[in-house]
């Protein structure tokens, strides 16, 4: 028997899986009811770490890491793993049960893929929208992995607390590429696969670059097929402080940009939607979905 909008709002807030799952579909396929879902959600103040990084990189492999400390230590954890888009039904091309099968007999852990549905910087306004949902299921950290595709993986800093930068030591020949663009949303870099070769002259190479920035940025190396390193990125993540009131404003005016162009309205000021925000944003009640219907 169908519950109601109400009745799974109140089984979302509680940790209930099925609900959970169910409440994701509505909201990723545009279901009846999504739009009401959305704007009824509550304000929780959940770590969101993106993990990106160019294919390859092991960034399931770190995930897998992170995830088993923390839920071996009584934390519940979300995965938000973002997939290329399949060009014959808009699902994803390789799924949640491929990459982290060994987390899905967990009672506090649960995996979500998500199409990127197109979006070349591989996160969609639906990537967003199903986040929120995780947040309001009270999760203590919820990890966002992406399809990783060059450059505009600078996406995630508009959804992410903390931005993980994941590289090989293979990444060298593009140092200049990394100064230019992952270096401004990078809170952490890791050089997995630290075993091979290049990768103490990498890593030294990534600690000289962000030398004298205002917000030391950690180099941390990990072999993570191996768990080697993984408990100095978590201790990196763990002691990152947050900027909330400096950042949060500015990603939260991003997000309401990516869902007002997935509504069709392009023509809204985007200068006036960050300050708009940044007014609305002070009110403990703020709500994303409830500010961006004030605007239609």
């Amino acid at each position: 028997m169908a519950i109601s909008l109400p009745e799974m709002v109140v089984q979302v807030r509680s940790g209930n899986f099925k609900s959970l799952a169910r409440a994701l579909t509505i909201v990723e396929n545009d279901l009846a009811g999504s739009a009401e879902f959305l704007k009824s959600l509550a304000n929780r103040e959940t770590p969101i770490i993106g993990i990106t990084g160019p294919p390859g990189a092991g960034k399931s492999s770190l995930v897998n890491g992170l995830v088993n400390y923390w839920s071996g230590n009584g934390k519940s954890v979300a995965v938000l793993a973002v997939d290329p888009t399949s060009p014959f039904n808009l699902g994803s091309l390789l799924g949640d049960r491929i990459r982290m099968s060994e987390q899905f007999n967990k009672k506090n852990v649960f995996i979500r893929s998500i199409a990127t549905r197109g979006s070349l910087g591989g996160l969609s306004s639906k990537t967003i929208e199903m986040t929120d949902v995780l947040k309001a299921a009270g999760f203590d950290y919820i990890l966002i992995e992406t399809v990783g595709v060059g450059q505009s993986e600078v996406e995630i800093a508009g959804l992410a607390d903390i931005s993980v930068v994941v590289l090989v030591p293979e990444s060298g020949d593009e140092i200049q590429n990394i100064k230019s663009g992952l270096m401004e949303i990078a809170d952490i870099f890791v050089v997995n696969k630290s075993d091979r070769e290049g990768a103490d002259t990498f890593a030294n190479n990534l600690k000289n670059l962000v030398h004298g920035r205002p917000q030391l940025i950690p180099v941390i190396k990990t072999t993570a097929n191996r768990s080697e390193g993984v408990r100095d990125l978590i201790s990196a993540i763990e002691s990152h402080t947050i900027t909330k009131a400096d950042r949060k404003p500015f990603l939260l005016a991003e997000k309401a940009w990516k869902l007002l162009q997935y509504k069709r309205m392009k023509s809204v000021d985007r200068q006036k939607l960050f300050d708009e925000i940044n007014l609305a944003y002070k009110n403990p009640d703020f709500n994303l979905y409830q500010f961006i219907e004030s605007m239609n």
